[in-house]
Parts: structure tokens; sequence; C-alpha cells
């Protein structure tokens, strides 16, 4: 496709983002939603799979339904745009004898929450630990950890997982003899217009580009873009300013956050700012985990385990740079995911190795959190999504 013409395609997908963005942000667009969890069931975990709770968008009140499906390490989770389907990488070593994880698709049941399996596939890689589904919806994205590999597995028109349409194997190692031993592909995000694959690798110190077919679910592996970290950073997870024009990096070895501008045609990223996600003063051991910017695009949170926090940060809104606001405690230990619930007034912090989620408010002018004083008790949280059932 033309430059000219991909510009035009991309002006309408950031459209269309920044609609849906808007809307996640309104209340009263949907109120009833299902907020489901995944979570790490071996080790002496008390945790069976996924669990399913109501939430109501109005009140912010969230109701337990139980365990919505049992299931092994369904460590991370994604909503199809219909919002009929969820799908999990099981985080294993080991599938059908396969050094390989696996990924599990489910049928929601709005009434009760409760997932229904539809098939389950191998994921090519060991150690699955990031899913993500394409716009369109017709094909869902792989990061195996262990297997230093990403693959797209096709979406049957009744939920189903196909048989993978692409696979890419990372090479190399890093500087960091323990971690980066070896690639780790740990995050796979699609850009707005389902042109690119974005792929952060910690053990290569890479965030990688990839041009993604969304017709053919094929990736061109030979004209990846790559952005490099610093030496030992460990690329973990992306995010893209609501606008489409920053794209930001938690690095969690290093516990910083990359700043970039991004070409949306050209689906590259250039370096403008490297921040640290932990306070001056801090001396002690961490690693950042998760990153989000609120809907509003105003603000950037980053949460950190060992100083068990969410970094604040202000976004310039021209220049995509950031400012630190503050380091919120969490409340527990080891904050892996959170997820900022419809409405964007409020924060969910999964604390995996204190079994609970807790819940904290945003002040939409400033972007501090403050701690409502609810928390649900949960067997190692991994990844937090709702679904919009109204």
């Amino acid at each position: 496709m033309k430059t000219s013409m991909r510009r035009v395609v991309w002006s309408i997908a950031i459209v269309v983002f920044l609609i849906s963005s808007l809307c996640a942000g309104e209340s009263n667009h949907h109120s009833k939603y299902l907020m489901y969890v995944g979570t790490y069931t071996e080790e002496g975990s008390a945790s069976k799979g996924i669990y399913a709770y109501s939430f109501d968008a109005g009140t912010g009140q969230l109701t337990a339904l139980g365990l919505a499906a049992q299931s092994v390490n369904p460590s991370f989770l994604a909503i199809h745009p219909n919002r009929r389907f969820v799908y999990a990488v099981n985080e294993i070593g080991n599938y059908k004898g396969e050094k390989s994880g696996a990924v599990s698709a489910f049928s929601i049941d709005a009434k009760t929450g409760k997932l229904t399996l539809l098939n389950q596939v191998a994921s090519r890689g060991a150690g699955p630990c990031y899913i993500s589904i394409d716009k369109s919806g017709k094909h869902v994205l792989v990061a195996n950890y262990d297997g230093g590999s990403i693959a797209v597995f096709p979406v049957l028109e009744d939920g189903r997982l196909g048989e993978s349409s692409a696979f890419v194997q990372h090479t190399g190692h890093g500087t960091n003899p323990e971690r980066q031993e070896a690639p780790h592909a740990h995050s796979i995000d699609v850009s707005p217009d389902d042109h690119f694959a974005i792929v952060d690798d910690l053990g290569l110190d890479q965030t990688l580009v990839y041009p993604f077919d969304s017709t053919k679910g094929s990736l061109n592996a030979s004209a990846a873009n790559i952005a490099k970290a610093a030496p030992g950073a460990g690329p973990r997870h992306f995010a893209l300013s609501p606008n489409g024009k920053f794209g930001y990096v938690i690095n969690e070895m290093a516990s910083t956050v990359s700043v970039f501008s991004y070409d949306s045609a050209a689906g590259s990223l250039t370096p403008l700012q490297a921040v640290s996600a932990l306070p001056k003063d801090f001396t002690g051991h961490s690693e950042a985990a998760e990153i989000l910017i609120h809907p509003s695009g105003k603000f950037l949170y980053a949460s950190n385990r060992g100083y068990d926090s969410v970094a604040v940060f202000a976004i310039d809104q021209s220049k995509g740079t950031l400012t630190p606001i503050e380091y919120a405690s969490t409340k527990g230990a080891s904050p892996r995911n959170f997820e900022i619930a419809p409405g964007g007034t409020l924060l969910l912090v999964g604390n995996e190795k204190s079994d609970n989620i807790v819940t904290f408010g945003i002040n939409a002018k400033t972007g501090k959190l403050t701690p409502n004083g609810k928390a649900l008790n949960i067997a190692q949280p991994v990844c937090i999504r709702f679904v919009a059932i109204d």
C-alpha cells in the first residue's frame, strides 16, 4: 500500500481508536460488565483458573461470581471485540509432549459469567505469557516467553482457534547471562490500523515492529523495525498513546519507561526519553511489570514489584514525554498486571504474592491514586480484563 494511502487508513483507524477510548471513559455507554481475572494455578496456588466478577460502572460495585473456568496457569487474557469470547494463554512448558504452552478459547455466558472451553491449541513455544487480538477480531497473537517466539492463530466463526497462521522464532541474547541468555518474547500488541504487531523481547533488549497482514494472519519477519533498549533493560510491555503518536515500553529489569515517537505509516519507533519508574532515593531490588495509559491520554501508570507501587506520570500532550507525579503503594505484594475500569475513575491492581486485588480511585485532574478501602481476595492474580454485557 502506498504511503499516502496508508496515512489515510491510519487516520481513519485513529478516529475509531479515539472514539472507542472515549466510550471506555463514559460510564453511561455501558453500565454492566463482567471482570475476568487470569491466575497462576500451580506451585501451591489455591487458584483453579479464571475467575469472574460482575462490575457496575455506575456505582463501582464488584461482586464475586466464582470460578468461571478451570484451567492450568491461564495467566494472561484477551477479550474478543464481539464480547462473546475470552482467550487465555496457559503458561506451561510442556503441552501434549511438546515444548510448548497452550492457548485456550472460551465462550462467555453473559448472565452467569461462566466460561465454556471451546478448544485448545499449542502456542508453539514454551511459557506463553501474553495474548492479544487484532482489531478485526480475526486473529489471536501470542508471545512465548520461554520459547522466545511469537505466533498468530486464526479465530474461526464459532470462536475456536485454528492452527497457527504465522510463527517467528527470535534468536540471540542480551547482556545479562542469567535473565537474557536467550530471547524472551514478553508481549505482542497490534497497532490500531491492524498493520503492525509490536513485540517486546526482554532477552534481546529489543522492541520489534512486524508488518502484519490481518487478512492472512501473517507476519513479515524480514521487514521488522527494531527499537533497541539500553543493555540489560529488559523490555516487557508496550502502550500506545490514544492519539497514536507516542509509544511507551516498560523495562522490567531496569525499572524504566522508554518513550518513543511512533511513525504509523512506517511502523517505526524513535527514542525520545527514558525515565525511572522508581523514586530517586530507592536503593533496593525491584522489577517493573505493567504499563497503561489513562483513556484521557493525560496520565501513564507503571507497576513495580519489590518497591510495591504504581508509578504515576503526567504525559506532555505535544511532546509525549513523562513527568513523575507520585509512587502509590499497592497495599499488597508484587503488583503484576493492573487495569483501569470502564469509566476511567478506578484502577484495580493485582498483587500476585499477597493474593488480592486492590482498588484505587483516580483523580481526573492530577492522575493521582487513592485507595478506596476495597480489596478482593483471589489467589495469585495475574491479569484483569473487563467485558461489557449490556
